[in-house]
């Protein structure tokens, strides 16, 4: 069993990450806050807990892999992985600046510690259900998470993905849903209506978990209920706040890709203090 790190810490470095995305969105000057913002737990549950990666040995065979379909969300991904020690945090503030290697979407060619270069929205699921297949052809145990955006079940690709790794069984495949109910051009429910979202997954056969996105505890919960999964794979539908710690950004469309100004920055960061504040005092 893996020992699970304290619930406070956990909260306390998702508040760091929020300040880390921030601060390097508005030093490019554009980027997209509010779906970074939205999966912040959903990544540190990962990467603090439940993933196996080293970051001293990027690249060991038997590292679990973690594929971020929706790529203009990678600022929550650049900044987990400059905490986890794969990069100086120094780095973040380089996010889309010329020859850095924190592109605007997640770019293997130039930071080869990520899986897969993504980004073209659609895509991710087949690459996870590739690198899964392949495992188990070479009999090496790893799993597969795959985090698509819930405007990104629009594309066609995705549900002959969600068919194939059913069909090949693949248990070592985990998708996760970061349903924010918004997209670029609106809500979901509005620009193309997803519901009823769960029932869909099950009768593609996949294993189905729905839980509320920012509680870390049903999210280590999901994460440990994939060891008694077998022969299907699974997806984790998580409930999520587009914008997420802000309270200006939350459920707020217009905050899905334009980055904060100085005025704004501010005050977030503000914002997120006092929550800070409100933990370290609770403990």
């Amino acid at each position: 069993m893996r020992t699970r790190p304290d619930i406070s810490f956990l909260k306390k470095e998702a508040i760091k990450i929020r300040r880390d995305i921030l601060t390097m969105l508005e030093a490019a000057g554009s980027g997209h806050p509010g779906g970074s913002l939205s999966y912040v737990e959903l990544l540190i549950g990962l990467y603090y807990y439940r993933l196996r990666h080293d970051p001293k040995n990027p690249f060991l065979k038997n590292r679990d892999r973690f594929i971020l379909s929706k790529g203009h969300g990678c600022p929550a991904l650049y900044a987990v992985l400059a905490n986890q020690g794969y990069f100086p945090r120094e780095e973040l503030l380089t996010l889309r600046k010329l020859d850095s290697r924190l592109q605007g979407h997640p770019d293997k060619a130039h930071l080869p510690i990520l899986e897969a270069t993504t980004g073209s929205l659609g895509q991710g699921l087949s690459i996870a259900n590739g690198i899964a297949l392949a495992s188990k052809i070479d009999g090496v145990d790893i799993r597969v998470y795959c985090l698509l955006g819930d405007g990104e079940l629009d594309e066609g690709q995705v549900w002959e993905a969600i068919m194939t790794a059913a069909h090949y069984k693949l248990d070592n495949v985990c998708a996760i849903v970061d349903y924010n109910k918004f997209q670029i051009d609106g809500s979901v429910k509005d620009v193309k209506n997803l519901e009823p979202l769960v029932k869909k997954w099950e009768a593609f056969n996949w294993h189905t978990i729905e839980i509320d996105g920012h509680d870390f505890k049903e999210i280590m919960d999901a994460y440990d209920e994939l060891d008694s999964v077998k022969a299907k794979p699974t997806v984790i539908i998580a409930h999520t706040i587009k914008g997420k710690g802000v309270s200006f950004m939350e459920n707020n469309v217009n905050w899905h890709g334009v980055a904060p100004k100085k005025e704004h920055l501010e005050k977030a960061l503000k914002e997120l203090e006092e929550q800070d504040n409100k933990i370290k005092k609770s403990d």
